[in-house]
């Protein structure tokens, strides 16, 4: 198959959709530092230089959305652009996502996302989404002309790392045996507070990787919650400085104050400063339960979803679920 569209550089069509494996991760780490420094550029922020990532994220990514890790290679079999889409049960999203800058211009950043809003339909996905930086304007008009609408910001918290009381039940903790079942009962919990929605996978591949870790709230047997984390740095060749939460789920909101404590205590006790939070716009009052708590605000991104795909919060419960790796 192959994508139409032309770039200045290259005499023939790029092929495409093929799916990305590990021994692309160079390729892929400076097709984004590329495209990300020059998408900032454009913002006006002519200094920023955007690192490449940690190789163990993309691995994590890579493996996580299977063959939805979508690219597009020109006649030399380079990577062009690519868009790692990801469905976690009913939960689809795609991220990230670009286009070689010197492939620019020619209609293949539509393709790589009609690509993936298509994939994403034969998961039988429910929600269909993406993030992207609020102020890039360009970027809200592309997604919108593609369908896309605007939802609630993200915004990243941060919260200083503090020792607790006692230290938290954690997944890495449990033998085999031990594992295999909380990882059932998470699954479990995620089906009821948000029907479909399954976050197994990220679980696996954080313990089996080395990671971070899942911190457990409740019986084992039957969690009243769980988060996510992962204390790898980001950015390649950088030391661990955050426990970042990817996915936390709670059988009741009022269960929050009492998991952030956790989460502060995990951070301290994993080495890093502080613990990350990327608290969606649809849980107002835990926004201000951070607040309270001296979060401070480190980003934001404006979440938006395919016309129709949207994501709608449990009426009991809470659900934070990444759209970012």
């Amino acid at each position: 198959m192959t994508a139409s569209p032309r770039s200045g550089r290259n005499a023939r069509p790029l092929e495409g959709p093929r799916v990305v494996t590990v021994d692309d991760i160079p390729q892929l780490n400076e097709l984004f530092a590329e495209a990300f420094t020059e998408r900032y550029r454009k913002d006006g922020m002519t200094g920023v230089r955007v690192p490449p990532l940690n190789p163990a994220i993309w691995r994590y990514a890579i493996e996580g959305a299977g063959d939805g890790a979508l690219c597009w290679r020109d006649e030399r079999g380079r990577i062009a652009a690519f868009n790692i889409v990801h469905h976690s049960g009913t939960e689809g999203w795609m991220g990230p996502l670009c286009v070689r800058p010197d492939c620019q211009g020619a209609g293949l950043g539509k393709i790589i996302v009609q690509s993936g809003v298509r994939w994403l339909r034969q998961q039988s996905v429910t929600v269909i989404g993406l993030e992207t930086m609020p102020r890039t304007l360009d970027n809200i008009g592309f997604y919108s002309n593609l369908g896309f609408v605007p939802g609630h910001l993200t915004v990243t918290m941060t919260l200083d790392a503090a020792l607790g009381e006692r230290a938290p039940a954690l997944l890495s903790a449990l033998s085999s045996r031990e594992k295999v079942a909380a990882v059932a009962a998470c699954r479990d919990l995620t089906m009821r507070v948000m029907p479909g929605y399954d976050f197994t996978r990220e679980l696996e591949l954080t313990d089996r990787h080395a990671l971070g870790d899942t911190l457990l709230v409740g019986p084992l047997e039957a969690p009243t919650g769980f988060a996510v984390c992962h204390t790898v740095p980001l950015v390649e060749g950088r030391t661990p400085d955050e426990l970042r939460v990817l996915k936390l789920v709670l059988a009741k909101r009022s269960g929050l104050l009492p998991l952030l404590g956790s989460l502060a205590d995990l951070a301290r006790r994993s080495g890093t400063r502080r613990v990350a939070i990327r608290m969606q716009g649809d849980y107002p009052d835990a926004y201000r339960t951070m607040v309270a708590l001296g979060a401070r605000v480190r980003w934001t991104d404006l979440r938006m979803s395919a016309s129709g795909w949207n994501e709608v919060p449990p009426v009991e419960g809470m659900v934070l679920s990444n759209w970012e790796i």
